[in-house]
């Protein structure tokens, strides 16, 4: 596959700079198709956050998706999912995710648990190598983008790969609703 110019990103295959993976998100490529489809680029580990990320690398918000780790609990039993939405929109996390995770109310996954968790750098949380267990809930926006960016694990670079491919990962479902556009002023 061609890499990808996206911005002024630099982005090479993801297996090629390991360095650039956090551990899980490296162990879950290797050895799988879609790995050829998955390109990593270094960034300032200052500029992670989406906004400040798109302005000083000429990314679109509308190629650029948020990994959100949410929970809830029903009897007792945390239920987490992780919800991949565009930048420009935010996870309908007390509608549908909370009826989806079948729980009273569900809220972000606090930072210490996500970090814990997931074995990655908050700001750097992504669908690839999360536990097995976990629900990724795909906007359909995100699953049509031809390629989507997204966090690597790390702060310190990005991933990009096919929408179709997010919404084709273990444990992925598409989810019609699960983005609602960020309000304005």
């Amino acid at each position: 596959m061609t890499t990808p110019k996206i911005g002024r990103l630099a982005t090479e295959p993801a297996l090629s700079r390991p360095d650039l993976l956090a551990g899980p998100v490296k162990s879950s490529l290797e050895g799988t198709a879609a790995a050829d489809s998955v390109f990593v680029a270094e960034i300032d580990a200052t500029l992670a956050d989406t906004a400040e990320f798109c302005a000083a690398y000429g990314v679109e918000l509308g190629k650029s998706a948020n990994c959100v780790v949410v929970a809830g609990k029903r009897d007792g039993v945390e239920r987490v999912a992780a919800c991949m939405v565009l930048a420009t929109t935010r996870a309908d996390v007390n509608g549908v995710v909370r009826r989806l995770l079948g729980v009273r109310k569900a809220s972000f996954l606090p930072m210490a648990s996500a970090v814990e968790l997931t074995g990655m750098e908050y700001g750097g949380i992504t669908p690839l190598g999360l536990p097995s267990d976990w629900p990724i809930l795909v906007d359909p926006a995100v699953a049509a983008l031809p390629f989507a960016v997204v966090g690597s694990g790390l702060r310190g670079s990005k991933l990009a790969l096919p929408g179709s491919v997010l919404a084709a990962w273990p444990g992925a479902q598409v989810v019609e609703g699960l983005g609602r556009p960020v309000q304005q002023g």
